[in-house]
């Protein structure tokens, strides 16, 4: 095992998690696409199974939002009451959705083919995301579906008040949560895509507030898929089956990107971030598409 093969993944692994970390959205979601669409293009010394990158991506993704909830819980930014309901529904359904995965590791095919669908659908729904112009109001005929709730107050580190209602599920939060939290255990994306729109949109708790409760309830569901899907992929390949010359790499650099994406936050537009990922997505869905295809015919 050569350990300075993935030199190069240090500096990109830590872009794509002041991303995550700023976004709300899962690292995974773009360290995969690394794995499976470029590393092929470097060379055949370079190979990593599908299952495998899914796998790493997912490890790599627990250490990354563990570093952006110490610096959201510095930032006091993070609402605990508001992430356990996600959190019910989350952690269950990722476990049902890793133990998928293992079952499905050797389709190679599959996978990727489900993974581009997944991209191809998270664009547009990402693009057509618009969070509400007024976060809170004191009206109960708001649009928020939570118009009668009791009202939070969130103070953050610099002493900026952020007041809204408290959040609320509901039976289509729970559907959503529930397909997010499955693709996140079977292909490693999903939970944050569906859990921040809940809490901007449906819910209207700001940004900074949403971001962080959306990286807690995204770390514990990810960390419960991560350890079945690497559970997984040892019982069938034993622990060579793991690359840990790229993992030894991507860690720390997530643990650091995890530092600054907290920082910056509120310094650049989320709406740029959001369109910015949601156009990256629709590129690897149409790789990844292509690749499926080339494969099948």
């Amino acid at each position: 095992m050569d350990w300075t093969q993935y030199w190069f993944m240090f500096p990109i692994a830590m872009c794509v998690a002041t991303m995550a970390m700023l976004s709300g959205i899962g690292g995974a979601a773009l360290f995969i696409p690394i794995f499976v669409i470029i590393f092929p293009l470097l060379g055949p010394e370079y190979p990593l199974t599908t299952a495998a990158a899914i796998g790493s991506a997912l490890m790599t993704e627990v250490f990354g939002f563990s570093s952006g909830f110490v610096g959201y819980y510095r930032k006091r930014l993070i609402d605990f009451k508001a992430a356990i309901p996600f959190l019910c529904v989350s952690v269950p359904v990722a476990i049902v959705g890793a133990l998928m995965f293992g079952v499905l590791q050797g389709q190679e095919t599959v996978l990727k083919g489900a993974y581009a669908l997944l991209m191809l659908i998270l664009c547009p729904i990402i693009l057509r995301h618009t969070p509400p112009k007024d976060m809170f109001s004191e009206s109960s005929d708001n649009n928020s579906v939570n118009a009668t709730a009791e009202i939070r107050e969130i103070t953050g580190r610099d002493g900026q008040v952020y007041k809204y209602r408290k959040p609320k599920q509901g039976v289509i939060g729970a559907f959503f949560t529930s397909v997010g939290s499955f693709l996140t255990g079977f292909l490693g994306v999903g939970v944050g895509e569906v859990i921040l729109p809940q809490l901007v949109k449906r819910n209207h708790i700001p940004v900074a507030v949403a971001a962080a409760t959306s990286v807690l309830t995204v770390i514990v569901t990810i960390a419960s898929a991560s350890f079945t899907q690497i559970a997984a992929l040892i019982e069938a390949g034993g622990l060579d089956a793991v690359p840990w010359n790229l993992v030894c790499y991507t860690i720390p650099a997530v643990i650091i990107g995890g530092q600054i994406g907290p920082l910056l936050q509120g310094k650049i537009a989320q709406r740029k971030v959001e369109k910015a990922i949601a156009i990256l997505f629709g590129i690897i869905g149409l790789s990844m598409g292509w690749i499926v295809l080339k494969t099948l015919i």
